[in-house]
This record gives C-alpha cells, sequence and structure tokens, in this order.
C-alpha cells in the first residue's frame, strides 16, 4: 500500500507543459515513518510507557510550560487526522496567556506505536491520557478536544469529570449516534482495504471539500503531507490497521446518550461550514439523507448539556482552530478567561 516518494514523471512534464493543472498524486511524498519518527514537532517529544494488552507500547507527548505561569493547565487531544504538532498555533496562544501545555499523540496515531493487535476504545485512550496526566502530576485542567479528539473529551469527562475544570469542544464527533440513526457496520478487513487506499490526492481532496468548504490555503499541505507521510512509509500498514480500528471505534462507540451527564462547564467552537458527516460514506442513500453534519447537531448537544454554551465561526469549516488560527484564539481565550476557576500556584 506504501506510496513511497514520487519522482516527477515524463507524464507530469507533458501535463505541465500542456497547460494541465497538476493533481496531488503527482508531488512528492516523503515517507516519514509509521510512527512520525522524520516529521519534526515544535517542541520536544517524550514518551510515556503504556501497556496495551500484553503489548509494550509508547505513547507520545509535548508538555510545555510558559515563561510567566498563570497555574492553569490546558490538555489538547488531536483528531484522527491531524496530530499533536496540529495545535502548534493554539498551544502558542496558550502559553502566551499562561497555560502550561500538555499535548499527547493518542496511542494508534502519529508519534506513538500502534500495537496491531489493540482493542480501539475510547476508554482506553482516556485512561491513558489520565495517566499521562498523573505522570506529569496534573490534577485537573481545560480539556480541550477537536473532531475525534472532541468525542475523545467527552469520554474522558465522564470517567475523570473531576480532572476536568472546563471541556472545550471545537467541531467534535460524536454528538450523535450514527449506528442508531442506521449507518451500518463494516467489517474491520473492509475498513482496512478503505485505507490502503489513501494517499496525498485522496486525504487532499477530502479535506478541502469536507473540512475547508472547498478552499484550500497552501499551509494546509504540511498536514496533508504529514498524514500521507504516514501511510507512504514502509509501515504504513500498521498506520492503515489503526486508522481502521479509530473508524470502527468512533461508529460502535457513542457518547451522545450521555451529553446530560456532562456536569463541568462546556463550551463548544464550531465552524459552521463543516460538512463532517460521520458514516455518511458507508450509508445507503436513505440513510445517508437524513445525516446531519456537526453544525447541525451542535445547538441541540448545548441544550441537552447542564453547563454550555455555543460559539460559532460562521465562514469556517470543520478545524477553525488551522483555518484562522488568531480568530479561533482570540474567541477561546475570551472563553477561558470567562470561566476560569481561582487559579493555584503551579508546583
Amino acid at each position: 500500500m506504501a506510496k513511497l516518494v514520487v519522482s516527477v514523471t515524463i507524464l507530469w512534464a507533458a501535463m505541465l507543459l500542456a497547460g494541465v493543472p497538476s493533481r496531488a498524486q503527482e508531488e512528492p511524498v516523503a515517507a516519514f515513518g509509521a510512527d512520525l519518527e522524520r516529521f519534526p514537532y515544535p517542541w520536544e517529544v517524550r514518551k510515556l510507557p503504556v501497556t496495551v494488552g500484553s503489548t509494550p507500547a509508547q505513547m507520545a507527548y509535548m508538555d510545555v510550560h510558559p515563561e510567566q505561569p498563570n497555574g492553569r493547565i490546558a490538555v489538547l487531544l488531536h483528531g484522527k487526522n491531524f496530530c499533536g504538532a496540529t495545535w502548534e498555533d493554539t498551544a502558542r496562544a496558550l502559553l502566551d496567556e499562561g497555560y502550561r501545555v500538555l499535548i499527547a499523540d493518542q496511542i494508534g496515531f502519529c508519534k506513538s506505536s500502534k500495537p496491531r493487535e489493540a482493542q480501539y476504545t475510547f476508554a482506553m485512550l482516556a485512561s491513558f491520557t489520565r495517566e499521562l496526566m498523573k505522570a506529569r502530576g496534573i490534577e485537573d485542567a481545560v480539556v480541550i478536544g477537536h473532531s475525534t479528539g472532541g468525542m475523545l473529551a467527552m469520554h474522558f469527562a465522564l470517567m475523570y469529570p473531576e480532572t476536568v475544570s472546563h471541556l472545550v469542544l471545537v467541531n467534535p464527533l460524536g454528538l450523535s449516534d450514527r449506528m442508531a440513526e442506521g449507518v451500518p457496520y463494516v467489517p474491520l478487513h473492509k475498513l482496512v482495504e478503505q485505507e490502503r487506499q489513501k494517499d496525498l490526492a485522496a486525504i487532499k481532496d477530502y479535506q478541502r471539500d469536507v473540512y475547508y468548504h472547498g478552499e484550500w490555503q497552501p499551509r494546509y499541505d504540511r498536514w496533508v503531507a504529514m498524514l500521507a507521510g504516514q501511510y507512504a512509509s514502509a509501515d504504513g500498514e500498521d498506520v492503515a490497521f489503526a486508522q481502521a480500528k479509530t473508524s470502527e471505534m468512533i461508529l460502535t462507540q457513542p457518547v451522545s446518550q450521555h451529553l446530560e451527564r456532562l456536569t463541568m462547564p462546556v463550551t463548544l467552537m464550531i465552524g459552521m461550514l463543516d460538512t463532517t458527516t460521520f458514516g455518511k460514506g458507508q450509508a445507503p442513500p436513505q440513510v445517508t439523507e437524513r445525516l446531519r453534519p456537526i453544525p447541525d447537531l451542535a445547538p441541540e448537544a448545548v441544550a441537552r448539556i447542564p453547563d454550555a454554551r455555543l460559539v460559532t465561526f460562521p465562514d469556517l469549516g470543520h478545524s477553525p482552530q488551522v483555518e484562522a488560527p488568531e480568530r479561533f484564539e482570540e474567541r477561546l481565550l475570551a472563553v477561558l478567561r470567562e470561566q476560569q476557576a481561582p487559579a493555584r500556584e503551579e508546583e
């Protein structure tokens, strides 16, 4: 399945001479390694030893301290098609505000281990996140989750409510139960085969159309290359299995039936042009037509959560923190200032 570095071919040159726009699959793809060994992160990456079943594994993370601490901590949870590094702009804004920032790569993603035999569950990922917080001496934090990381953040907050001072969900998955809505189960081997088909072109096309409402900025290319570089590696099969098992996990482990149990302050930050509709690609037409994207689900979710508010970005999509970082950060920091608990001394 691996698509290693692609050279500029005679065909590609002919296309250029003919004035035909080159597609992403003709662009060079760097093989960064299944664990992104050759992809740079903005801060030092450390590893927490964990055990998955009987298999030793490593959970990668960055723990970054501000120059002028305000005594508060933020834990950032990435999405399925994102990594800890994708939070760089948000993390820098939080650091400038005085927050200590803990950014994990979940097991199965990015620079963390991808044990092939792992049975992926949100509970497992949440428990490892809590284990990481304990190892770093963190008892409570603002937890910020994006996309699949938002769904994980909800599971985490339900399992460890005493550790979450404020829950921020950025275009989260999990606001509805897709299987209950009729999305059929797809066997794991078929999901793996779908993952094997992904390359730079497919990833870029999907993100442009679904995440960025048909528009593209060159600065997004880094994150597409990051994902494509995992699949393109010699051990890219491990990535395919981890990603497939994550898709299975998202479908079969809903959290929306528990929204009323989120008792801490919750803020949903939603790019309203997001068309992400998990399960749409595997559902029959009669089901697909009634599935609603994240922006349509968010107001109902806010109404069900006891202490919740909705912050919207009318002209942004699935990843407002990537698409318009300064605007996103301004709104995020304003929300945190309004909701922040009394500061405590940082050890």
